[in-house]
């Protein structure tokens, strides 16, 4: 397990973590041993019915190397810019051409507007520093990189 779990706050976590699991190549947390889900274990904890969670809310690396991430359910809506945010590291690192780096980011950003992300814009500017990246949002609007 990761030393730390990241947190995003959010309007409907289920969708989120689905979209993110397709994203990061994650899985949804499986609820812990002898519980059929994470409302069921909760509910054995003794958690009132009104604050059962509605789906899944996490998301883990199958590997076990990255780190938890847990949508958690909040009223209001995201109103200005993310404070922190993930990049997501596909194009394979500068010693790959740059043409071929531009192809995997534009390849991986198809691939996550078809799962409900928004493409916000590509950062050209940056090929005169040998680098490109896109700019996304995931569907609740919270801004990510692929690079």
């Amino acid at each position: 397990m990761a030393p730390f779990t990241i947190v995003v706050d959010c309007a409907d976590p289920d969708r989120l973590a689905h979209f993110w699991a397709a994203a990061l190549g994650y899985t949804i947390e499986p609820p812990p041993a002898g519980h059929a889900s994470w409302a069921a274990y909760w509910r054995s904890r003794g958690l009132p019915e009104s604050e059962l969670p509605a789906g899944d809310d996490a998301v883990v690396d199958p590997a076990g190397r990255g780190p938890r991430i847990w949508f958690q359910l909040v009223d209001e809506r995201k109103t200005g810019k993310n404070r922190l945010h993930l990049d997501l590291n596909v194009s394979g690192g500068p010693d790959v051409p740059l043409e071929e780096r531009r192809r995997r980011i534009e390849g991986e950003a198809e691939r996550l507007v078809r799962l409900g992300a928004v493409r916000l814009r590509g950062m050209d500017e940056l090929e005169s520093i040998g680098h490109y990246a896109v700019a996304m949002q995931d569907p609740e609007g919270n801004e990510f990189d692929i690079n």
